[in-house]
């Protein structure tokens, strides 16, 4: 983006509930239904009021994304992307998940978000091998038009931590 200032992008091992960034990145499923992982921790904290805003923005097609307010997290928005499943890598898993990133990234324009936190989107239960998401979730990120200035990368574990911080060393 022309004009844009210079974006931050980073790792951290943390829970991304308490996040105070603009923005946290749920790893929702299509219905936008309360799951496991990630997207449970976050209904969980966000509260009652979640559930409730998710229905009426659902459902939510694979590679896209929708945004409801933060509610009890200290993030003013949750922006909700439907990541791949994996299949082997032959069904355009690839360019499902950059459009995650890509779509969480214009959904946090939208709403004037300049600082978003990501989990590793699709790399629990919907299978997708940690590097090979990494790799993809750090070059869209790095290359894409926004405007957003904060890009943080919240980790769950200490090797999905290391996963990042060797992405981001070898794109420097």
């Amino acid at each position: 983006m022309t004009g844009a200032p210079a974006r931050r992008v980073e790792a951290v091992l943390g829970d991304i509930t308490a996040e105070t960034t603009d923005a946290i990145v749920n790893a929702a499923n299509s219905a936008l239904a309360r799951g496991g992982g990630v997207c449970g921790a976050i209904f969980a904290a966000a509260g009652p009021g979640l559930a409730q805003a998710c229905a009426a923005v659902a459902p939510c097609p694979t590679g896209e994304a929708r945004v409801t307010p933060g509610f009890a997290l200290p993030a003013r928005f949750i922006i909700h992307v439907v990541g791949p499943v994996w299949h082997g890598g032959d069904q355009g898993e690839p360019e499902l998940l950059a459009a995650a990133y890509r779509s969480a990234l214009a959904a946090a324009d939208r709403v004037g978000a300049r600082s978003v936190s990501f989990p590793a989107i699709s790399t629990g239960i919907f299978g997708y091998p940690l590097d090979a998401a990494t790799d993809i979730a750090v070059a869209t990120v790095c290359a894409a038009e926004t405007a957003v200035e904060l890009v943080r990368f919240v980790c769950f574990d200490a090797t999905t931590l290391a996963a990042y911080e060797r992405t981001l060393a070898n794109r420097t």
